[in-house]
C-alpha cells in the first residue's frame, strides 16, 4: 500500500473502499486512503465530502460501504478508541459565558483527564494570557485555539480539524498553523481544508477529494508532475511585455500568452524549454525580463485543474 502517496508508510487511520451516502445523496464513494504520524492536508470545495470523511474517522458516522480502522480498531465497534481520537469541529461549539480555562477544564472532565494539565494546554495554544476571559469576548481565531486546548486534554494520538482557518485572518491563520505543525511532530493531525494557498503552507502531504472521490495525493509537486496533460502556467515580469510576447506565441512549446501589465501568463507544456527561451528572446527584443515564476506550484492552480477534471 505504501508505494502510493495516498497511503501513509506507518499508518493510524486506514479507509478502505469507504462510501457513505444520505438517501441519494453520495458524500463519500469508493475512498481508499490512509492517514499517519504528521500533518496531513485533506483539500476539497465545500461539498466535497470532507466533513463526512472526518465525522466516520471520529466514529460519529457509520459507512454505509467499505471500512475505517483507527488505531487498528472498528471507531463504532471499539469505544476505547475514543479516548485517543479528537476532533475539533467547523461549528463553534463553545460556550460563551463560560472563560477559556473554564471550557477547557470543563472538556477535561467530561474526558476524565486530569485538570491540572489546562494550565498547559492553554500554553501549547499560546492563550494563557486570555484563558480568564469569557469566550463570547474571543476573536475567530482564538475560540478555534480554545477549541484546540480543548481537544488535546486527552492526550489524543489522532487530531483531526474541520475547518479550522475559517473566519481567521492572516495573523490568526499563521498562528494556528505554527501551533498545528508544531502538535503534529507527535502525533497524527489531519487538517480539512478549502484555503488552498493554507494547506500548501501547513502540509508536505495532501489528499485532494473532489465529490466525495480521491482527486490526487502527494505534495503539491508530485501532484502537478502526474497532470501531465496539463500545461504549465509561468508567470514572466517583463520591462516591454507586449515586445515579449509576439515572439513568444510562436514559440512551438507555448499553448497561449496573456498579458497583463507588466506580466505576461505563458502556458507551456516544457518549462524548462521555456526557461531556455526567455532569455534569448530577451536578448533578441532588448527587453530586461525581472521575473519568472511558475504559478502551477500553487495549489489554487491545481485545485482548479482537479475541479475541471471532474
Amino acid at each position: 500500500m505504501t508505494s502510493s502517496p495516498a497511503f501513509a508508510a506507518a499508518p493510524t487511520v486506514v479507509i478502505d473502499s469507504l462510501s457513505r451516502w444520505f438517501g441519494q445523496k453520495v458524500a463519500v464513494s469508493d475512498l481508499s486512503c490512509s492517514f499517519g504520524p504528521g500533518l496531513t492536508g485533506l483539500l476539497g470545495p465545500n461539498g466535497a465530502g470532507k466533513t463526512t470523511l472526518l465525522r466516520i474517522i471520529a466514529g460519529l458516522l457509520q459507512p454505509s460501504d467499505g471500512s475505517v480502522t483507527v488505531l487498528g480498531e472498528n471507531p463504532r465497534r471499539a469505544p476505547a478508541v475514543y479516548a485517543s481520537v479528537a476532533l475539533v469541529p467547523e461549528e463553534d461549539a463553545v460556550y460563551g459565558f463560560l472563560t477559556g480555562r473554564q471550557f477547557v477544564r470543563y472538556a477535561a472532565q467530561l474526558s476524565g483527564s486530569g485538570v491540572d494539565r489546562v494550565g498547559d494546554m492553554l500554553d501549547a495554544v499560546e492563550l494563557s494570557d486570555a484563558a480568564d476571559r469569557p469566550i463570547s469576548g474571543f476573536s475567530k481565531g482564538m475560540r478555534q485555539r480554545v477549541k484546540v486546548a480543548a481537544a488535546l486534554i486527552s492526550d489524543p494520538t489522532i487530531l483531526i480539524l474541520d475547518e479550522p482557518l475559517n473566519g481567521t485572518d492572516p495573523v490568526q491563520r499563521a498562528k494556528l498553523i505554527a501551533t498545528f505543525q508544531r502538535l503534529a511532530l507527535d502525533r497524527t493531525v489531519i487538517v480539512s481544508s478549502h484555503v488552498l494557498a493554507e494547506v500548501e503552507r501547513m502540509a508536505d502531504r495532501v489528499l485532494a477529494i473532489v465529490d466525495g472521490k480521491l482527486a490526487a495525493a502527494g505534495d503539491v509537486s508530485s501532484i502537478r508532475e502526474a497532470m501531465s496533460d496539463i500545461p504549465y502556467r509561468v508567470r514572466v515580469e517583463t520591462a516591454d511585455p507586449r515586445a515579449v510576447a509576439a515572439p513568444l506565441i510562436s514559440v512551438d512549446h507555448v499553448s497561449s500568452v496573456q498579458v497583463d501589465g507588466p506580466l505576461l501568463h505563458v502556458e507551456t507544456n516544457d518549462l524548462g524549454a521555456l526557461g531556455r527561451s526567455i532569455p534569448e528572446i530577451s536578448r533578441d527584443t532588448g527587453s530586461r525580463v525581472f521575473g519568472f515564476e511558475p504559478e502551477d506550484e500553487s495549489l489554487e492552480s491545481v485545485f482548479r485543474y482537479l475541479v475541471r477534471r471532474r
